[in-house]
């Protein structure tokens, strides 16, 4: 074997159980330039005890409809104002 392949390989070696130990005891690991990725963004927020967990919102059938009517209300307003110019 190449003496240059094998510390190659060795190098390689070295660098993925060093990610491996960073990912294992929490360590930062090398920052890459750009935009952070959502989990990272999020890590650097705060503690997930510090912050209350976000619940997604939805919206009840009769409030859907609501705004619906709502909706076509001044749509039909806007079209009567557009048709009278």
């Amino acid at each position: 074997m190449n003496f240059d392949r094998l510390v190659q390989e060795i190098d390689s070696e070295i660098s993925r159980l060093q990610q491996a130990r960073a990912l294992l005891i929490g360590e930062p690991t090398k920052r890459r330039p750009g935009r952070p990725k959502a989990a990272a963004a999020h890590k650097t927020a705060g503690t997930a005890a510090s912050r209350p967990a976000k619940r997604k919102r939805r919206l009840s059938p009769e409030g859907r409809k609501r705004i619906a009517d709502a909706m076509r209300k001044r749509w039909a307003e806007r079209k009567k104002q557009q048709g009278s110019k």
